[in-house]
């Protein structure tokens, strides 16, 4: 199978990881555009290259699209650019020629403008570092009461709402490509929702327009990988605090057990009801009252059970914590032999729904592999584990800047024991991608 793939940025989640989850299976030919060519936290892709990159393609079975890529030069440059909508519709058409002269099916999703609750402008236009909660509580109230007062200057109002409009107008133009069958499946991301705001109500009328859309952002292009790969596994989900699966994630708008259910769904599988029908068991290490964060000092009641590895396929949401892994959860687990032929995976990247798409999406890669490469699983393994449990849930917590150098000496601490526990051979480098803590680059 021929898979054509463009991420929504360079970042490792976004360019890496679907690379090392296709390489799971030797059978699927993987095309992705060269780094050089996307967008970081500062510069904006090179669109003219993006497009002769999907101009020139070959023949492909899928191809799966972040649209926000190639009009607006990645997800921030979509919250920040300042292109008028009919200098973007020149390049939706010239898109919409190129999409239509490839016999593929297409799978693309679109970014419903995020609205942070803070003052931080490191994704957002420039004032955002003044009046972001601000613009956020306006968005709140306005959706939920239809009116709301400000003390934000009209002029950044109306910038904000201008662009707003704008990025509406263009997803309402893809839902009009959706429904005239240019795409296998188009879905609109929701990133850092809550209850109320200016993206849940557009989010509203895209659907009431016919449109679907779904909580979550940088995980749905992995999704849509496991959607092109056309076949379904039952997937039987185990809440480990049951009585607690009601309760919404942090950056999410829809319950625990929903996000469950809809990531399964967006994968292309299915949810199996019993335990011994089901091809999979997907363990959801969730969250009781609240969920914690670790990097906002949030705490939250950690596991305090048993855990034992069945013999059966299985594998991990760890979603106790936003953005890193229970550390104790951790610990239970590694008292378990981990054996290749039962584990299908374990994740704890950032929210919910990211930690969830991208399980899911390595796990069916490795289920229905023709050719299975057991050393990229190993070193799909090696970089959740690395990554979501020695560093988010632990280095990060003690580093002040991006030393590299600090933050290899400090990971080897951890790289015996994930080695240990994967039975492989772990050597590897670190690196800061985006020149930030939040996110790290793990050279497996």
């Amino acid at each position: 199978m021929k898979i054509a793939f463009l991420p929504i940025d360079n970042r490792p989640v976004c360019y890496t990881l679907p690379k090392i989850i296709a390489g799971i299976d030797g059978n699927i030919e993987f095309t992705i555009p060269q780094r050089e060519l996307l967008g970081d936290l500062k510069k904006i892709a090179d669109i003219d290259g993006l497009f002769e990159w999907l101009k020139n393609l070959p023949k492909q079975d899928a191809i799966i699209i972040s649209l926000d890529t190639l009009v607006y030069g990645g997800l921030i440059p979509s919250r920040r650019g300042k292109e008028s909508l009919e200098d973007l519709k020149l390049r939706l058409e010239k898109l919409k020629n190129i999409l239509l002269s490839k016999n593929a099916k297409i799978y693309a999703t679109s970014s419903i403008m995020r609205i942070s609750n803070n003052n931080f402008n490191e994704e957002e236009k420039e004032y955002w570092n003044k009046y972001g909660k601000k613009i956020f509580e306006y968005s709140y109230n306005l959706h939920k009461t239809g009116t709301a007062q400000t003390d934000v200057p009209n002029e950044i109002i109306e910038d904000y709402i201008s662009t707003r409009n704008r990025n509406f107008e263009v997803n309402k133009i893809y839902l009009n490509w959706q429904k005239e069958g240019l795409f296998e499946t188009l879905v609109f991301s929701k990133d850092d929702c809550a209850q109320y705001g200016l993206n849940v109500k557009e989010a509203q009328e895209l659907e009431l327009l016919g449109g679907f859309t779904k909580t979550g952002a940088d995980e749905i292009p992995l999704s849509l990988l496991s959607r092109a790969v056309n076949k379904s596994m039952k997937i039987y989900p185990v809440f480990l605090e049951p009585d607690y699966k009601n309760l919404i994630s942090n950056y999410e708008d829809v319950s625990v057990e929903n996000s469950v259910k809809g990531q399964i769904e967006l994968a292309g599988c299915e949810i199996c009801n019993n335990k011994e029908n089901a091809d999979l068991i997907l363990y959801v290490n969730n969250f009781k009252h609240h969920q914690g964060e670790i990097v906002m000092k949030t705490e939250t009641e950690p596991f305090s059970k048993t855990f034992q590895t069945p013999q059966k396929p299985y594998m991990i949401a760890d979603i106790r914590y936003a953005n890193g892994s229970d550390n104790i959860f951790v610990k239970e687990l590694f008292k378990n032999k981990i054996e290749d032929k039962y584990f299908y995976g374990y994740s704890a990247w950032n929210t919910t729904a990211n930690t969830l798409g991208s399980l899911i999406c390595g796990a069916k890669f490795k289920f229905f592999a023709q050719k299975y490469n057991k050393n990229c699983f190993k070193k799909l393994e090696i970089t959740r584990f690395l990554d979501d449990w020695a560093y988010q849930a632990n280095i990060r917590q003690i580093l002040k800047k991006t030393d590299e150098n600090e933050l290899s000496l400090l990971m080897k601490e951890f790289e015996p024991i994930i080695g240990n526990v994967l039975n492989s051979e772990i050597d590897v480098k670190y690196s800061y991608p985006w020149n930030r803590l939040f996110e790290v680059e793990i050279w497996v």
